[in-house]
C-alpha cells in the first residue's frame, strides 16, 4: 500500500464528511459492535497511569479519548487530533463536558506541537487513511517523550482460512448495509476497499521499526479481523 494520491486524499475527505453524523453507527455497523471491545482491549494494553498526556490522532468522535480519561478517573489530559472539521465539531459536542480534552484539527502528517510533549500516541481505525504513513510515524515519535509509547488499532488480515471466508462474506454485505442504516453505500465500499489493500501484521509491524520505533509487538484481536501495533520511544 503506497502514499495516497490526491484523488484518494479527496475521497477520504467526502467519505468522513459524509458521514461524520453517523460515524458511531458506521463504526457499530461494521465491527457488529465489537469495535467497542476492542477499543477497551487497547486501552487495557495501554494502561495509562494518572497525570498522563495522551494524543489520540484521527480521533473521529473521541472514544478513545473518552475511555482513557474514564480509566484514569480524570487525572490526565487528551489531546485529540482530527483532520476532518465536521468530525471534529461531533466529538467537541458529543464530549462537551470533558475538561480535559483539547480539539485540534490537523493532519498525522504535520503535527502543531513542540518534540517530547506526550506520554502516549493513539491511533484507532485512523493509519489505513493516513496520507503518509511513514510522515505521520516519524511525527509520532517526534512528539512523543522519551519513553513514551504508541498503540495503533487497526482492521487487520485474518490468519484463519474458514474464518477469513466469513469475514469476506460479510464485508461484501457492509455497504447495503451501510446504505440502510445511512442512505449511503459509497462511503463503505471505500472502508471494505481500504482495509483490503491494508498491510499485514507483520509488514505494519516492519513499518514501525523502519521509522524508529523500539520493541515493536501486536495482538491480534477476533482473528486477526484487527489487532493492536504497539512500540516505544526510547
Amino acid at each position: 500500500m503506497k502514499n495516497i494520491k490526491q484523488s484518494e486524499i479527496d475521497l477520504v475527505t467526502k467519505v468522513f464528511s459524509d458521514v461524520f453524523d453517523k460515524y458511531d453507527l458506521m463504526n457499530d455497523v461494521m465491527s457488529l459492535g465489537i469495535h467497542r471491545i476492542w477499543k477497551k482491549n487497547m486501552i487495557d494494553w495501554m494502561a495509562p497511569q494518572k497525570g498522563n498526556h495522551l494524543i489520540d490522532v484521527a480521533s473521529g468522535t473521541g472514544d478513545i479519548a473518552k475511555s482513557f480519561l474514564d480509566r484514569i478517573n480524570f487525572q490526565g489530559k487528551v489531546t485529540c487530533v482530527e483532520p476532518n472539521e465536521l468530525m471534529l465539531k461531533a466529538g467537541k459536542k458529543k464530549l462537551k463536558s470533558f475538561n480535559e480534552i483539547q480539539w485540534i484539527s490537523a493532519g498525522a502528517e504535520k503535527l502543531p506541537f513542540e518534540s517530547e510533549s506526550f506520554d502516549l500516541y493513539s491511533v484507532s481505525f485512523g493509519v489505513r487513511n493516513f496520507f503518509d504513513i511513514n510522515q505521520s510515524l516519524k511525527e509520532a515519535k517526534r512528539v512523543l517523550k522519551t519513553g513514551g509509547r504508541i498503540f495503533c488499532l487497526e482492521f487487520s488480515k485474518v490468519e484463519n482460512e474458514i474464518l477469513k471466508k466469513l469475514y469476506k462474506t460479510y464485508s461484501k454485505s457492509i455497504p447495503y448495509i451501510g446504505k440502510y442504516f445511512t442512505g449511503k453505500s459509497e462511503p463503505y465500499q471505500y472502508l471494505v476497499d481500504s482495509i483490503d489493500k491494508f498491510y499485514s501484521q507483520e509488514e505494519l509491524s516492519e513499518i514501525f521499526r523502519k521509522n524508529g520505533f523500539d520493541k515493536v509487538k501486536y495482538r491480534n484481536l477476533s482473528g486477526g479481523i484487527a489487532a493492536i501495533h504497539s512500540g516505544w520511544k526510547i
